[in-house]
């Protein structure tokens, strides 16, 4: 790790990586001179001239074009040498593709703000997180400030016990934010909203070896007040922090400041999401659902979640006519930079949060559908409804459409 960068930051999905930008950002505003809002923005290099992120197989290098709603965005004008050096970024990717291409195309941006970017590869065999660990330990233990995107992550809590750092920062991951303060101020396992026990013996072999490693983080995230460390939550969602966590809102002022405002269509825009793949949501209750929408709002655009499977998508398109566009960068980029509709409608997700602070101003209304029960599937988690209902009831500026608005369509 260089020497001046005294921050080390974790992120293992686009988003993660957008909300570490939008911390730093933040953090820079609120450093003495703070930092200028641009006026216009250059154009970004081509990512051909650029090459792959470092550290990465360039054969999974973009390979075409970008999508028609997300081409490669402009950067923020040049900036002088080591001004940002005090962050290194740590991208710890997935194995799907369309997180990797979206993963690479955020760390252009972070590199084009000044900032170091590391691409770790911690999967795709029994001892990458292994090696990743290792490779990773003595700057974990060296820096001052630790910043992750993923309290559930069983990597990041792993490299939380090698962790000497007295502030800790936990930036979006989305919904899951809500649930991390929930379960951390009622001292319970972190455990995702979503998930449902399973695996028989093996998996309870699993849980109990790895109970120690839990447990620390879970101590980590929840620091006992004097105690010297301190956790910060950047969030736009709505929560409320507890004991020694503060808390500090994420109104994506880089993303207001770097993209748009963006011109708007006539039509309405379909945001997608990944509940169908989680097994949340039964698949043919999704394509109705999605169908009254489109006839009901006149929707024209479908943007796709980046771990939508490619039959689903195909079996959306030639159900409802829908264009399926598949971002290249978080929608809130995409959205903020245009062209977008007018009204854009999502299921329950993290969007119905984060739209409607990128988007201020711009005039877009943002819509959310509440999931109907009668949706989930027979293996759903028990959390699920009442997780879903209250990220619907609890956002913020958007307009509320009930359920039934798309099941009777269907």
């Amino acid at each position: 790790m260089t020497p001046s960068a005294s921050t080390l930051a974790f992120v293992e999905s686009p988003v993660q990586l957008l909300n570490v930008l939008e911390w730093a950002y933040a953090e820079a505003v609120s450093a003495p001179g703070g930092a200028p809002l641009l006026a216009g923005v250059p154009r970004q290099p081509s990512r051909a001239a650029r090459g792959p992120a470092s550290g990465a197989d360039p054969s999974d290098a973009d390979s075409g074009p970008a999508a028609a709603a997300g081409g490669a965005p402009a950067p923020a004008p040049d900036r002088p040498a080591g001004a940002s050096s005090w962050l290194r970024i740590v991208v710890l990717p997935p194995t799907d593709p369309m997180s990797r291409g979206q993963l690479r195309r955020m760390a252009g941006l972070a590199r084009d703000e000044g900032y170091e970017v590391a691409w770790q590869e911690a999967r795709g065999g029994r001892l990458a997180p292994v090696k990743a660990l290792a490779a990773l330990a003595r700057d974990v233990r060296a820096a001052r400030r630790v910043v992750v995107g993923d309290p559930f992550s069983r990597y990041v809590q792993l490299l939380l016990t090698l962790v000497r750092a007295e502030e800790l920062v936990v930036v979006d991951d989305g919904t899951a934010t809500m649930e991390f303060v929930a379960q951390t101020g009622r001292g319970e396992r972190l455990v995702r909203w979503h998930r449902v026990g399973g695996g028989g013996l093996p998996g309870r072999v699993r849980e109990l070896a790895y109970a120690p490693v839990s447990a620390t983080a879970r101590r980590r995230f929840t620091p006992a007040a004097g105690k010297g460390r301190r956790v910060e939550v950047f969030s736009s969602m709505p929560v409320t922090v507890h004991g020694a966590m503060t808390l500090r809102v994420n109104e994506f002022a880089w993303t207001r400041s770097r993209f748009g405002p963006p011109r708007l269509t006539k039509g309405t825009d379909l945001v997608g999401t990944s509940l169908v793949e989680t097994g949340v949501v039964d698949p043919a209750r999704y394509l109705d659902a999605v169908r009254a929408l489109t006839l009901e709002h006149g929707a024209t655009r479908y943007f796709a979640h980046r771990r939508e499977s490619a039959d689903k998508l195909r079996a959306l398109s030639e159900a409802t006519g829908l264009e399926i566009v598949r971002p290249d960068l978080p929608l809130e980029l995409i959205a903020r930079r245009g062209p977008v509709g007018r009204t854009i409608v999502s299921f329950p997700s993290t969007v119905v949060h984060t739209l409607p602070y990128a988007l201020t101003g711009t005039g877009v209304t943002v819509a959310v559908c509440d999931v109907d029960p009668a949706w989930l599937t027979g293996s759903a988690s028990p959390r699920a409804r009442s997780f879903l209902a209250g990220v619907t009831e609890t956002a913020r500026d958007v307009h509320r459409l009930p359920a039934q608005t798309a099941s009777a369509a269907g």
